[in-house]
């Protein structure tokens, strides 16, 4: 058994509190390595794309990216900074060896930065500390940075996890910096110290393939592609592979498409190796959490853990006297069939027949992630009565 490093790759999430410049900074950094053919070309807040994130300006879906630093390839995984997304969360880091954890030199941690902290923390993943905005005019940044340290004690992290290092950055002007007194330039510094600070994904020489579905898509041409890290071995374009699902069960499949990401396209590709983030198409009922292992010695994953159901609401069919005013999508079969394609890219809720035919439970993790699908199926057509809110219980020991 011999472990290799990728040093040719660094896989890397940025957390944060919502609105502390996450997606700004990863605008910044396909700018400054040339993974946009011009500034003019690029809208602001890239990574950001739906509607939704756009009016809103928070992160709802983790995305990924790529840049490219001399010659390591840097994958870039955009996460929501709200507690209600926290699956987004969970995925996202499900992916990478270390984070960028961002936060406002002025507001200082906040709740959510402790809530993706944690998950972090929980995957001994590397961190590097980014004081964003240290521009603002009521920077407090020694306090701050004073703030992170106890926060990284509350949540009782190790002593290596505390040792981290800290980039000064300011992400509208694209500038990053190791001394707050000395004005950055570009982002070098920060690129610099991500290329040494964060681990190289680690493998197996001898290990079978083995790569773990974290996200979904799909595409009009190829259907649905599952976007995994390979964790061991290589996986090939028109490849038979063993495809091990949540239940238990192994099905042969065969990759009739493989992309990998450059900067912000997919592009073709023959085969991924170790440490690469890949979408690939084949598998028309693959689901988030499953593995994709050698076709002879099939090794499955572990589950990624999700957190559980914190809030319950009811979804049915609009049966007031206007309904039909505003939308087309009216019947029970079109509400649940979007319902049940909701479930497959978004692991963190789930859905529930109640004791009516039209109408059925929603459990998810927050207010905010029951209004950003009620208001997406909105403005998709549908019609729908929500019921109030409240808390999921759970019967633990006899004890509610």
């Amino acid at each position: 058994m011999t472990k290799t490093f990728r040093n040719d790759i660094r896989n890397v999430a940025i957390i944060a509190h919502v609105d502390h410049g996450k997606t700004t900074l990863v605008d910044a950094m396909l700018k400054q390595t040339g993974s946009v053919a011009t500034y003019k070309e690029m809208i602001e807040r890239v990574m950001d794309s739906t509607d939704l994130e756009r009016e809103k300006g928070i992160t709802i879906l983790a995305k990924n990216t790529s840049v490219r630093w001399g010659d390591t390839k840097i994958n870039i995984i955009d996460t929501p900074g709200h507690a209600d997304f926290g699956g987004e969360v969970e995925r996202g880091l499900a992916m990478v060896n270390g984070v960028l954890l961002l936060v406002d030199a002025s507001e200082g941690p906040l709740p959510q930065t402790r809530f993706v902290l944690r998950k972090a923390l929980e995957l001994n993943l590397s961190v590097i500390l980014v004081i964003n905005k240290i521009d603002r005019s009521d920077a407090r940044i020694a306090e701050v940075v004073d703030e992170v340290y106890e926060l990284f004690i509350d949540l009782d992290a190790t002593e290596d996890q505390i040792d981290f290092p800290i980039v000064y950055a300011n992400a509208r002007k694209g500038t990053a910096t190791l001394d707050p007194d000395e004005p950055g330039t570009d982002l070098k510094p920060l690129f610099e110290l991500l290329l040494t600070h964060i681990v190289a994904p680690e493998y197996d020489d001898e290990h079978p393939l083995q790569a773990q579905v974290t996200n979904l898509d799909a595409s009009p041409y190829v259907g649905r592609l599952a976007i995994c890290r390979v964790h061991q071995g290589t996986i090939r374009k028109d490849q038979i592979i063993s495809h091990c699902r949540v239940d238990g069960t192994v099905v042969r499949a065969k990759i009739t498409e493989l992309y990998i990401t450059e900067g912000l396209e997919r592009v073709d590709a023959e085969e991924a190796g170790p440490g690469e983030i890949i979408a690939v198409a084949g598998m028309p009922d693959v689901t988030i959490g499953e593995t994709l292992a050698d076709e002879e010695d099939p090794r499955p994953l572990p589950v990624i853990r999700i957190d559980e159901p914190s809030l319950s609401a009811t979804i049915g069919i609009n049966t007031s006297p206007l309904t039909g005013l505003d939308g087309k999508k009216l019947t029970a079969r079109m509400l649940k069939d979007r319902l049940d394609r909701e479930l497959i890219g978004n692991v963190s809720i789930r859905i529930l027949p109640s004791d009516r035919p039209d109408t059925w439970i929603f459990q998810g993790r927050g207010e905010l992630q029951l209004a950003v699908l009620v208001e997406t199926m909105r403005r998709e057509g549908f019609e729908l009565t929500v019921g109030k809110p409240e808390v999921v219980t759970k019967m633990i020991d006899g004890k509610l």
